[in-house]
């Protein structure tokens, strides 16, 4: 666990607009969803400064092992991650299928966002419920487990570690 596919959805194709900064991890299929001010890699790096706040720079590296991005503009300077301890992995152009898991989520996140329609008019506190629904889902490749529930075995099983040293 902690390897993760990251993407942007984005809503209106035209201008400097909000979009979404996505990311899925591949065991637990925990889905997260962080609405950033537009698609650059200064949104990218507010997405990854609210990941570090919220898992803590002590631990960012066991919770991100490995992150896996496109090849888009938004992810240019995506490699200082690995000043967190974090691998960056970069698909090949025009090679979805090398990030199943997450273009599968940001089809489940559409339901919500119908493709066209603006992410400004959606709040972060929207965006975050969109994910913990996505989350509660039981699936049939997790043994009817939701993936919040194994993610959040995963992080029980991080955090420990500091408890029992």
């Amino acid at each position: 666990m902690g390897h993760w596919e990251v993407d942007t959805v984005v809503g209106h194709r035209n201008g400097h607009e909000a979009v979404i900064f996505t990311a899925v991890e591949k065991v637990t299929r925990n889905y997260i969803a962080i609405r950033i001010p537009e698609r650059t890699k200064d949104g990218i790096e507010v997405a990854i400064s609210q990941l570090e706040e919220q898992y803590g720079s002590k631990y960012f590296s066991t919770v991100f092992k490995t992150m896996t991005a496109d090849n888009g503009p938004e992810f240019t300077t995506f490699s200082k991650l690995e000043r967190l301890g974090t691998k960056v992995y970069f698909a090949h152009p025009y090679s979805s299928w090398e990030r199943p898991q997450n273009e599968r989520h940001n089809g489940l996140l559409r339901e919500f966002i119908p493709k066209r329609t603006s992410i400004e008019q959606y709040t972060d506190d929207d965006i975050l419920d969109m994910a913990d629904t996505l989350n509660q889902r039981p699936r049939l490749i997790l043994d009817y487990h939701s993936p919040s529930e194994l993610f959040e075995a995963f992080l029980d099983e991080v955090y420990a570690i500091d408890n029992i040293s």
